[in-house]
């Protein structure tokens, strides 16, 4: 079976409502969607979400990356995987989104011409469910925790909350979400909010809470603060933004920067190098955490897979789906009832209306 035809399109995805962080506010989404057909009619189905303040892609160049590097791939084996991110990384380098995108749709394909779901191909044992977290963005401290009791009301046992608003702010929401819900496991996101000495007073206040994770408390850049913050830290330091690639990983062990990392297909290009990360993060013995990036269901339920595929993923911050409206691009979502995503197979479990 070899790759015959490759097609992508870009699809606005509108939200409901703005989502907040420390770094900027999200408005709507452009993703980008690709088909993937083999030269025996089965089609593979990907999705690239790019976000410019993280990834440093938009949708339309999101668009022209996979545009350019699509005819690398054309006659080559959906199964041949590696070479695959050989001949993108040859074209292009970067562009973790463009390269996401065509990375599920041969996982896809390549899952569906097994007749296996993702998960399974992927070497799992076949799970069928995954429970996620949900995140709340930056508001009012009062706001904030209203949507974090909604949210235990409606069965999350775990929520994400986005700081980096003022450290009195940060501090008054923490309190009152701790109060709105106080059985549930909380994680905090800074987004790179903080200096590395912020960053340790707010792990302190956060201890007291019993939060779980602090996450990308200073710069992306700063894996010296990094790593010094996570030395002196009562609460475990999770890696987000300052680990795009394998190599990232390796320089976060190396430093002991980190005591988990959040590793999102949109920041690294797909799942075959997110499985990578993940391996040299278990060989150090640091879990992991699947993030997302504003996406749809199709991409939210390759990620799923992975995590259900590996227990060293023991979080999974895969909520963007009910974020925004992919209704006129996804034929075929998957089943959730909060907090629990159902996967299906074979392949993704996903179709388009293409």
């Amino acid at each position: 079976m070899r790759i015959a035809r490759i097609d992508a399109r870009l699809v606005p995805l509108p939200m409901a409502e703005p989502f907040v962080i420390s770094l900027g506010t999200i408005y709507s989404a452009d993703n980008v969607f690709v088909r993937v057909e083999s030269d025996t009619g089965l089609v593979g189905w990907g999705e690239g979400a790019p976000t410019p303040f993280v990834t440093g892609e938009t949708g339309t160049g999101t668009l022209a990356a996979v545009e350019m590097m699509a005819p690398a791939l054309v006659g080559l084996s959906p199964f041949a995987l590696g070479e695959a991110h050989r001949r993108m990384d040859r074209a292009l380098t970067g562009c973790g989104s463009a390269k996401a995108a065509l990375d599920l749709a041969l996982h896809d394909l390549a899952a569906k011409a097994a007749g296996v779901p993702l998960g399974e191909f992927l070497g799992g044992g076949g799970g069928e469910a995954v429970e996620i977290d949900m995140s709340i963005g930056l508001a009012e401290p009062e706001a904030m925790a209203s949507a974090a009791r909604e949210l235990a009301a409606q069965g999350y046992r775990e929520l994400k909350i986005k700081a980096g608003a003022g450290d009195a702010a940060d501090r008054a929401a923490i309190d009152l979400i701790r109060a709105a819900a106080p059985d549930a496991r909380l994680k905090v996101d800074a987004n790179q909010a903080w200096t590395p000495a912020q960053a340790l007073a707010m792990a302190r206040h956060y201890a007291a809470l019993d939060v779980a994770a602090l996450e990308q408390p200073v710069p992306a850049w700063d894996l010296e603060g990094l790593a010094f913050v996570r030395s002196r830290s009562p609460v475990p330091i999770m890696a987000d933004e300052s680990c795009f690639t394998p190599a990232d990983a390796q320089e976060i062990v190396r430093r002991g920067a980190a005591d988990v990392i959040n590793i999102k297909l949109m920041k690294c290009g797909g799942l075959l190098p997110a499985r990578r990360i993940n391996a040299i993060a278990r060989a150090a013995g640091l879990p992991t955490m699947l993030g997302c990036m504003l996406e749809s269901h199709l991409s939210i339920a390759a990620a799923a897979h992975l995590a259900a595929s590996d227990p060293n993923f023991i979080y999974a911050d895969l909520d963007s789906f009910a974020d925004c409206d992919a209704t006129a691009i996804v034929a075929r979502p998957f089943a959730f009832e909060p907090p629990t995503i159902q996967l299906g197979g074979p392949g993704i479990g996903v179709d388009l209306a293409w």
